[in-house]
């Protein structure tokens, strides 16, 4: 098994960095965090597969708070070399069930509140990393999460980080779970810890714990090693972790409830791809923004980018304005493909049409008011929104955005199946 990393990378970069470059012959360990890498290293050199590396990496910098909490949500896209399958996993939380329009009407809000327990959706990242370890990975959760364990007993804090701490404690101090855990010295000039300070997180050490515990006694019981691992699942989101949990967020003012973790589960997914110059490259499905990439891809390949000269003048306005005519349609046509139907994903990914968008891209200007297209032609249908397109052009309004809050992991949660330059009454 390994995880599919696809980049487009331009010849000659090796010699335009100070970075050595890192080769190997039998696997590799990549991710944003030093000593979360040194995990995914320790997990291969005990034999474990990519997925249980990737696994403890991911453990690992959820516990470092590298973007992405324990709290989150997981994407994933895996190659299986066996079978020549690539899948994509979808685990991000769902809304609690009383996130209603009318909840937050009631409550004065024009959009959810973009911090704090009313932002965040039901933890996804424990459910994605059991999911991936059960079916695709080859050791137990105990030892995949054996160096996130310890990291949670104490490490040595990075200052990028400890730093962040400091320059958000005004909201953290807001909820008194988050001070109580980022900012140990409160009261002093300084209330995060220093960089390289010991980082405690005694809570944190104790979920896992509780997880691996329902693991290992699922083995005593003579249960499989998938079994086992869904056992520790079935704990977090249905036990007494999920428990203290719906205590917790509600206590706050959230809206978690026991349902609303015991009924969700990471979803396997058919991921979007497109060919660029002869390399296959996957997303996953529009609930992400993923797929823009995609078509500013089909958008660039309309262009010799080589020519150009890597960040040439010419060669950072054309990505950018690829990216551009990308976005715009992202914020008009993408939804939630499990809750609203018939998005023209496969006129906005087809080749024709990125060539049609590749026109509208000048050499000498940015266009500042880049707008969406109309994909609907390009797979045989008739774009039911043309009326909005020509309201759109008459007006210049702001694209309907959705909040990443810290528990969400900055993620897209815009108001689904509504194109962008609409309001909700």
């Amino acid at each position: 098994m390994a995880i599919l990393l696809l980049a487009v990378v331009a010849s000659g970069m090796a010699q335009s960095t100070e970075k050595p470059p890192l080769h190997g012959n039998h696997w590799m360990a990549v991710t944003g965090k030093p000593l979360a890498a040194e995990a995914g290293a320790q997990i291969f050199q005990k034999g474990g597969n990519a997925i249980d590396a990737a696994c403890g990496m991911l453990a690992a910098v959820c516990t470092m708070w590298d973007v992405l909490s324990w709290g989150g949500e997981t994407q994933a896209i895996i190659y299986n070399p066996k079978t020549g399958k690539v899948i994509a996993i979808n685990a991000l939380g769902w809304a609690p069930t009383g996130a209603t329009p009318a909840f937050f009407k009631g409550k004065g809000y024009a959009f959810p509140p973009e911090y704090g327990p009313l932002a965040a959706v039901t933890p996804g990242t424990p459910g994605g990393l059991c999911y991936m370890l059960a079916e695709y990975g080859t050791m137990s959760l105990k030892e995949v999460l054996a160096p996130a364990m310890e990291m949670a007993k104490g490490y040595a804090i990075e200052a990028q980080t400890a730093n962040s701490f400091e320059a958000q404690k005004r909201r953290l101090k807001e909820w008194p779970y988050s001070k109580a855990l980022f900012l140990p010295h409160a009261g002093e000039g300084r209330e995060a810890p220093e960089a390289g300070e010991v980082f405690v997180q005694k809570d944190l050490l104790e979920t896992l714990t509780k997880m691996v515990d329902a693991e290992q006694d699922a083995l005593k019981h003579k249960k499989g090693r998938k079994e086992a691992i869904m056992a520790a699942f079935d704990r977090f989101y249905k036990g007494d972790i999920a428990q203290e949990i719906v205590r917790s967020n509600r206590e706050q003012g959230g809206l978690f409830t026991m349902e609303d973790l015991a009924q969700w589960k990471p979803i396997e997914e058919e991921p979007l791809h497109v060919s660029y110059r002869g390399t296959e490259v996957y997303k996953l499905q529009q609930w992400t923004q993923g797929p823009s990439m995609l078509q500013a891809l089909n958008i660039l390949e309309n262009f010799n980018l080589k020519d150009m000269g890597f960040n040439s003048t010419r060669y950072i306005h054309t990505v950018y304005q690829a990216m551009n005519l990308a976005f715009a349609d992202r914020d008009f046509y993408y939804g939630d493909p499990y809750v609203t139907t018939g998005q023209p994903m496969k006129g906005l990914l087809s080749k024709e049409y990125a060539a049609a968008r590749a026109r509208l891209i000048s050499y000498d200007k940015n266009n500042a008011t880049a707008a969406p297209g109309d994909p609907y032609p390009y797979e045989g249908r008739t774009n039911p929104f043309t009326d909005l397109l020509k309201q759109r052009e008459k007006m210049s309004l702001p694209p309907v955005r959705g909040f990443g809050g810290p528990n969400t992991g900055g993620s897209m949660n815009s108001v689904v199946g509504v194109p962008a330059g609409t309001w909700l009454a």
